[in-house]
């Protein structure tokens, strides 16, 4: 039996304290994020700056679907595990490529190895900011320059990127407490493996994608981020799935 829970906003979830452990007869979760009714059809986004190198606008990435209407670049994740498989030790790699962030989406445990890269011929200045507190803010003049940002995600929670120089540049990096998340694939589908079996919640969490007006420098603003909670049980050795349903 699953209990649905909807949320204003993901949480941040627990203070960073996960131990890293075997986890033995552990279950894995599937499933999918799907968009429910008519999908708004968001307009481009102007670009402003650069439009030799960038082009006059870009598609907004703020709602991507896929085949069957699946959500692309949703978080999902578990809340509440304090110890269980090795975290993931792929590193962070934030791209500035033809002026726009490469992945749009990305998750990550607390302190990754982590770099932001400039690909393209023109000044980026990538800015991110976690509670309205910037965590980062780096000039990328130079093309093919990277610059290490290991030690600046110190705490779970969301951090909003933003081109200082492009207006039309966004991305988000989700921070967590523990290994056990996934971004959606290009059909809106998430796998997350070896987990402990037992009663949990899982969020799915998505950037706001109805447009709202513009802030005070010109960029499309849309709605905040939401997410959707379910209670669902991770059986020994097994499988379990789970559907959410955004509209």
């Amino acid at each position: 039996m699953i209990t649905v829970l909807l949320l204003a906003l993901a949480a941040a979830g627990p203070a960073f304290g996960y131990e890293e452990g075997e986890v033995r007869e552990g279950g894995r979760l599937t499933g999918i994020v799907k968009f429910i009714g008519e999908p708004p059809k968001l307009a481009p986004v102007p670009v402003k700056k650069n439009q030799d190198v960038c082009g006059p606008q870009k598609p907004s990435e703020a709602l991507v679907l896929g085949a069957n209407k699946g959500v692309r670049h949703t978080v999902v994740y578990l809340e509440g595990i304090t110890k269980g498989k090795k975290a993931d030790l792929t590193d962070l790699a934030l791209d500035n490529s033809r002026c726009v962030f490469v992945p749009h989406v990305v998750a990550v445990m607390v302190e990754p190895q982590a770099v932001i890269r400039n690909s393209d011929p023109i000044l980026h200045n990538t800015h991110g900011f976690q509670d309205k507190t910037t965590v980062f803010n780096l000039a990328l003049p130079i093309q093919h320059q990277t610059i290490n940002i290991k030690g600046r995600l110190k705490k779970p929670g969301v951090v909003r990127v933003l081109c200082d120089a492009h207006t039309h540049m966004w991305a988000w990096i989700v921070v967590r407490d523990n290994p056990y998340y996934a971004v959606t694939n290009e059909a809106g589908r998430f796998m997350i493996d070896n987990i402990p079996s037992g009663k949990y919640k899982v969020v799915a969490w998505h950037e706001g994608w109805r447009p709202t007006g513009r802030d005070k420098d010109g960029r499309v603003t849309y709605e905040s981020p939401r997410g959707i909670a379910k209670e669902v049980v991770i059986p020994a050795k097994g499988e379990a799935a789970v559907e959410f349903e955004i509209q």
